[in-house]
């Protein structure tokens, strides 16, 4: 997996960096929806706003979570419908690497 891009915190404000991460667990944890949902929900709303290192963090976490290639497609297909093809070029981009 590639290098946290927030690592660079531990040294300039690990207050924040903890904030974040607590955030993250938070959010992302097993509850009504399972984490991988949330992953790919997460990685969908990343491709959305043009954030490809996102989308390719959130689909290496989300294959560790059980999700398949299969499933990633699908959350991909329902932010093209909602958010418009620029974000299938964004993940495009970002999966290059993953798969």
């Amino acid at each position: 997996m590639a290098e946290n891009p927030l690592q660079i915190f531990e040294k300039l404000d690990p207050e924040l960096l903890a904030l974040v991460t607590e955030t993250r667990d938070f959010a992302l944890a097993d509850g009504a929806l399972p984490a991988k949902m949330k992953l790919l929900i997460a990685l969908a709303l990343d491709a959305s706003n043009g954030a490809a290192e996102g989308v390719k963090a959130l689909a290496h976490a989300a294959l560790q979570a059980g999700a398949t290639k299969e499933e990633i497609t699908e959350a991909l297909r329902v932010v093209q419908y909602v958010c418009g093809v620029g974000s299938v070029y964004t993940a495009a981009h970002a999966l290059a690497t993953v798969y």
